[in-house]
């Protein structure tokens, strides 16, 4: 246990600093530079060579849903409204129905090989949305910029579809604490709530940010703050009455850099680019602590299989399902259904039913910590080279890249 403030400044800060320092390491290597992070959480942890023995699962679900509020906040600013514009029906049937095709087909395909089937449903819901922003830092890395549409559905997909799997995640989670109870159509009602909920609040509290920020008089730095706290009480009060916390500030964050002029955009966009890599740090440091390796040895196999299902079959039906109706090619299909990688969102939910008093054990948030490390080094490595190799790489963007680089 670290005795005082200042051990735990000196360690946090350490260990932050060491995984800026080794990122550009995985750029190098190609490699999914989360992995880093999750890498030094499990050094440290209590099957490294730190010791470090951190199993407050409460508290690293609460620390988690800060950290992907600021996340998904700063997603928002770095999503233009005319990127939505061109790509919102199939990002919006990939992150609603393509959710709920995914963790439905990881479910019955676990509940055929024996599992319960609430739990098998609960771990396909968990591990149903994606984390593109492992993708974008691997595409951004390498200087690679995508044809068409395909980079534009990605980045909206995996910002509106978190809300899908934590509402499906909850539920399940209830279920599976009540012993299996009936289904009841309430629930598509409390859904419909809150992502109904969620889009207004969103919608209004960028309005009325832009609104403040466009207007008032501020040193320099605040404005950042301005919004930073904005968002942080948007989501807290939204949560509050229902709707989703997570949708609000993804949207809050569209709308607020849409409407933003001059300077204060690009502030906003430095410090909370910033303030979202540190989100990521800490929490990919934090579940890289909650894990013990020497307990995967049962659910190797398991989490393998089930990492083959979601990669292989899971994910590519969900896309072919979802993009049928909107024209793209084959190729576009299955560079977006490769680019499924599951990140901290995955892991972050396992901590729910790991938290709830029903059947759930640490043996649940393993097999889906195994899967997410499967799905980051198996697509994560061959992102770039599969772009090349599907033809989707817009080559007059990386010649014009290199010609700046040149000049400069």
């Amino acid at each position: 246990m670290i005795e005082s403030l200042e051990w735990a400044l000196l360690v946090v800060a350490g260990l932050v600093l060491l995984s800026v320092l080794l990122s550009p390491l995985a750029i190098r290597l190609g490699a999914p530079i989360l992995l880093i992070f999750l890498g030094i959480g499990m050094l440290v942890g209590q099957d490294g060579p730190g010791g470090y023995a951190f199993d407050d699962f409460e508290l690293a679900y609460h620390v988690g849903s800060i950290a992907l509020a600021v996340i998904l906040f700063a997603g928002g600013l770095g999503t233009r409204v005319r990127d939505i514009r061109v790509c919102w029906g199939p990002a919006l049937m990939l992150a609603t129905l393509g959710v709920v095709i995914t963790a439905a087909v990881v479910g019955v395909s676990i509940w055929l090989l024996g599992a319960s089937l609430l739990v098998a449903l609960l771990l396909g819901a968990v591990v149903g949305s994606t984390d593109a922003a492992a993708t974008f830092l691997l595409l951004q890395g390498r200087g690679i910029k995508l044809k068409g549409r395909v980079m534009e559905t990605i980045v909206v997909e995996s910002g509106l579809n978190d809300p899908m799997a934590i509402f499906l995640t909850i539920v399940l989670v209830s279920f599976v604490d009540a012993g299996g109870a009936e289904l009841s159509w309430a629930l598509g009602g409390t859904f419909a709530l809150q992502l109904g909920v969620g889009a207004v609040a969103g919608l209004l509290g960028g309005l009325i940010l832009a609104w403040l920020i466009n207007r008032l008089e501020l040193a320099s730095g605040l404005f950042a703050v301005l919004a930073l706290s904005g968002a942080m009480a948007l989501f807290g009060g939204t949560q509050l009455i229902g709707g989703s916390g997570y949708l609000a500030v993804y949207l809050c964050g569209v709308v607020l850099m849409d409407r933003l002029s001059g300077s204060r955009r690009e502030e906003l966009n430095i410090t909370h680019g910033s303030l979202a890599w540190l989100s990521q740090i800490l929490m990919f440091l934090m579940l890289g602590l909650l894990v013990t390796p020497h307990q995967f040895r049962g659910e190797v196999l398991h989490a393998a299989g089930i990492a083959f299902i979601l990669i292989f079959i899971a994910r590519p039906l969900a896309v072919a399902v979802c993009l049928a109706p909107f024209r793209f090619s084959l190729n576009e299909q299955f560079f977006i259904a490769w680019v499924g990688l599951r990140g901290a969102v995955p892991i972050f939910l396992a901590i729910i039913p790991v938290m709830s008093p029903g059947p759930v054990d640490v043996n649940f948030f393993n097999v889906v910590f195994m899967v997410v490390i499967a799905s980051l080094v198996l697509q994560g490595w061959t992102i770039p080279w599969l772009a090349r190799r599907l033809d989707l790489e817009d080559r007059r963007e990386v010649v014009v890249s290199e010609s700046l680089e040149r000049r400069q």
